[in-house]
């Protein structure tokens, strides 16, 4: 694995899940800013690193707090993106990785959401690559219906693609 780059940065360190089913569907999550319920958009599931705990042990225990599903093989890291936006009244500064992880379970169980998740997040979805590419919602990062194509026509990246910040 490549060495960090938010190391020493400030920035929160976050892990991000590519989760795909066996029709290769994305689970993604609803989310709306807790101020402005009218302010959503659809984002995939993960957060950031606690204590000590690997990049893999984040995206794991996140996709189990988050979704209740927790037989997946967890596979390579697709991107690595930096992002800032707004959001429950702070500036959120993030290097996220995303991790290609695949599951036979689509039940979702959003019973370990923390507070903050249980006034932000509506709930989850499963969607096929059509769909995405035809969605109007807002969908992060704004390249996902594009990355995921190139992922089910390509296969995962050799070594993880760096993805253009992005800055809301």
């Amino acid at each position: 694995m490549s060495a960090d780059p938010a190391a020493g940065s400030g920035r929160r360190k976050v892990s991000r899940v590519i989760l795909l089913d066996p029709a290769d569907r994305i689970l993604l999550l609803h989310g709306f800013e807790p101020a402005d319920p009218c302010d959503d958009w659809w984002f995939t599931p993960g957060g950031g690193l606690e204590g000590t705990e690997s990049r893999e042990q984040a995206a794991l225990r996140e996709l189990a707090e988050e979704t209740g599903i927790t037989e997946v093989e967890l596979g390579p890291v697709l991107w690595h993106r930096y992002c800032s936006f707004p959001f429950d009244g702070r500036r959120w500064e993030q290097d996220e990785w995303y991790f290609l992880a695949r599951t036979t379970t689509t039940e979702t169980e959003m019973g370990g959401l923390t507070e903050l998740e249980r006034r932000s997040v509506t709930g989850a979805r499963w969607w096929t690559s059509e769909e995405l590419l035809a969605a109007h919602e807002t969908v992060y990062p704004t390249r996902l219906a594009e990355l995921l194509r190139t992922l089910l026509d390509d296969g995962p990246p050799g070594e993880p693609v760096v993805l253009a910040p992005e800055i809301v």
